[in-house]
């Protein structure tokens, strides 16, 4: 295993867990996927895809490129692709996403900003674009 990692070093950070019964305070930094069991509290940066298991809490900033929750995230969330909920899931806090998928009995409360960025229209664009 050790010169498998060697010679592949993203397959040793491919995948990271934090079981139940583990308690996190502090910044939690990844590179690959991230699955949370136990509980985090605190900055979540992964440039994977987080998912937070049926007994999983994480309370926080999260970062992610994709996001699948089973358990209970409370915080400010930054998705760069899609956040999926499941039933046993519970969401609450301000959210950032591209996509959001809400399976039927999960709980979601705060406010949540879909899609791709759209820039303000100044006023000079605005005054360019009132032709006949």
């Amino acid at each position: 295993m050790i010169s498998s990692a060697k010679k592949y070093p993203e397959q040793a950070q491919a995948s990271n867990r934090i079981l139940m019964g583990t308690s996190i305070e502090g910044d939690l930094l990844s590179d690959g996927d991230v699955r949370i069991d136990g509980k985090v509290k605190g900055t979540v940066k992964i440039s994977g895809k987080l998912v937070v298991g049926e007994h999983g809490v994480v309370e926080g900033e999260v970062e992610c490129k994709n996001a699948a929750i089973a358990g209970t995230v409370e915080g400010t969330f930054k998705i760069a692709q899609t956040l999926s909920i499941a039933q046993s899931g519970k969401v609450s806090g301000q959210i950032h996403t591209e996509k959001l998928s809400v399976e039927p009995g999960a709980e979601l409360n705060g406010s949540v900003t879909m899609g791709a960025v759209m820039r303000k229209v100044s006023k000079e664009e605005e005054s360019n674009a009132k032709t006949a």
